[in-house]
């Protein structure tokens, strides 16, 4: 029986079957038996008037009814129907009950004129992709220790707005590593940590460059550099790069008054170069005299398998022409979303200023923790140890490129950083060019010349080998072997 079909001589409702009323005691699944049973009426009377399964002007069961019926107390009615009406589903009526308004949203009204907007699709990381960290069970239970030391323990700035460089803690660790690994020259008021490079890329190209102004890129370039100057209106202007690393005698001279300069003089991505000692001080000469800004990214820089690890490109600089950035990303995770820059005086206040209204401050939780993984010695420990797998990754998969295309490719172990070049057996341009696009379409692996402003370009695959399987790179070597067996011009 419909929990509706109340006493005919005391209602004003009509029957049910005449009227094609819903059927109100379908309400009963829904409810739960216990916990937040007047959301749960609430939700199933909401949708009922939304989808038109209830009509305006419809007068809803009395209270009383629906709490004899459907066995929850008449508090939790009345509260659904309170929230119902302060709402404007439903309009109460002194002395007379409950109707549904006479104007609600209606669910589907209007949908079929409306464009649908497709959803953002989920990029496939694919075979032997860029980015992927390899995890580390010692230090993720060290830093698992630090940060539930802090969880249990919570310190004062997590409810706090803070400083929007980032903590002092966590910035004094990073000065410190930097000075002793890297050669950089900061202290920690010098120094704003970021949610990884991409974000301290974005705010030193607003800080130091207005849109419409040219920025020297190197070519071939980082593709998600190269996005971040047009995103900031920058002009983006490349300079090409040999095996020594960006030529600033090749700048064009429509690039000599650029405002900023992007290099990645440690590891050069994509094609993995260092930027040789001379190059280096002609470039900062060259900053100096024109005003510009150089972005240093040290890409990949802890990861260097053959002699000490190379001086980075602000230590040599004491003018203030270098605002150098890292990130924690490749070295730990990506996940941890936290990288640094450290800033020229000249356009510190300005970065400050746009990061207080972009985001304020970067998040504070893991800031102690990762803070104490650095200056208690964790960190360089773990660097020690993901350089050694990632030189293995990288031996294995040259073993497997090799074993599964012999002679037909050309490759170099590099001797820095988590990807390598891969390119083809010809000095014909053609067929390159060809082989690179039928290799890249049937493998998924990375293809290199879209990665260049102007010509010439080099053609060839990018593979990255972090994060992988021993499995995952002969997969990715018998597939590209195949594909190279298919080729036919």
């Amino acid at each position: 029986m419909c929990i509706l079909q109340l006493d005919r001589e005391r209602t004003n409702i009509m029957d049910i079957r005449k009227t094609n009323l819903p059927d109100w005691s379908a309400l009963i699944p829904v409810l739960p038996e216990a916990g937040t049973r007047a959301g749960a009426l609430y939700d199933a009377l909401r949708r009922l008037i939304e989808t038109g399964g209830v009509p305006s002007g419809t007068k809803l069961p009395p209270t009383r009814d629906l709490m004899r019926r459907l066995k929850l107390s008449r508090a939790a009615a009345v509260a659904a129907y309170e929230r119902l009406t302060a709402e404007g589903f439903t309009e109460a009526r002194v002395g007379d009950g409950t109707y549904v308004a006479a104007a609600v949203p209606r669910m589907g009204e209007g949908q079929a004129d409306m464009p649908k907007r497709a959803l953002l699709p989920v990029r496939d990381r694919g075979p032997l992709a860029l980015g992927v960290a390899t995890p580390d069970p010692v230090t993720f239970a060290q830093f698992r220790k630090l940060l539930a030391q802090d969880l249990a323990r919570p310190p004062l700035h997590l409810f706090n707005y803070g400083d929007p460089r980032g903590g002092v803690e966590l910035r004094q660790a990073i000065a410190d590593y930097l000075s002793t690994a890297r050669g950089v020259r900061c202290s920690a008021e010098e120094i704003i940590v970021t949610a990884g490079t991409q974000q301290g890329l974005d705010l030193v190209l607003r800080a130091a460059t207005s849109p419409g102004e040219t920025v020297l890129v190197e070519d071939p370039c980082y593709p998600s550099a190269l996005a971040a100057v047009r995103q900031a209106g920058g002009v983006a202007m490349g300079v090409p790069v040999d095996e020594h690393g960006m030529d600033p005698e090749r700048i064009p001279a429509a690039g000599e008054a650029a405002k900023a300069v992007y290099i990645t003089p440690s590891h050069q991505f994509p094609l993995g170069v260092t930027m040789t000692m001379r190059r280096r001080l002609a470039l900062i000469e060259r900053a100096r005299a024109s005003g510009a800004i150089l972005i240093e990214d040290d890409y990949d820089s802890e990861f260097r398998y053959a002699g000490p690890p190379l001086a980075a490109l602000q230590g040599m600089d004491d003018s203030g022409t270098v605002a150098y950035l890292g990130t924690f990303s490749k070295v730990l995770f990506p996940g941890l979303r936290t990288g640094y820059a450290v800033l020229p005086e000249r356009i510190f206040e300005r970065v400050i200023a746009l990061r207080k209204t972009s985001d304020r401050q970067p998040p504070g939780l893991a800031e102690r923790a990762l803070a104490r993984l650095i200056s208690e010695g964790h960190f360089a420990r773990h660097i020690k140890r993901a350089r050694r797998r990632a030189e293995a990754a990288r031996d294995h998969l040259v073993y497997e490129l090799q074993a599964a295309c012999g002679a037909r490719i050309r490759l170099a172990p590099p001797e820095q950083g988590l990807h390598l070049v891969v390119r083809f057996a010809t000095d014909d341009p053609q067929r390159a060019t060809a082989l690179e696009a039928t290799c890249a379409r049937e493998t998924g692996l990375r293809p290199l010349s879209p990665m260049y402003l102007a010509g010439p370009r080099d053609y060839g695959l990018v593979l990255g080998f972090s994060g992988f399987a021993e499995e995952d790179f002969r997969k990715a070597a018998q597939a590209l072997g195949r594909a190279l067996d298919a080729y036919s011009p």
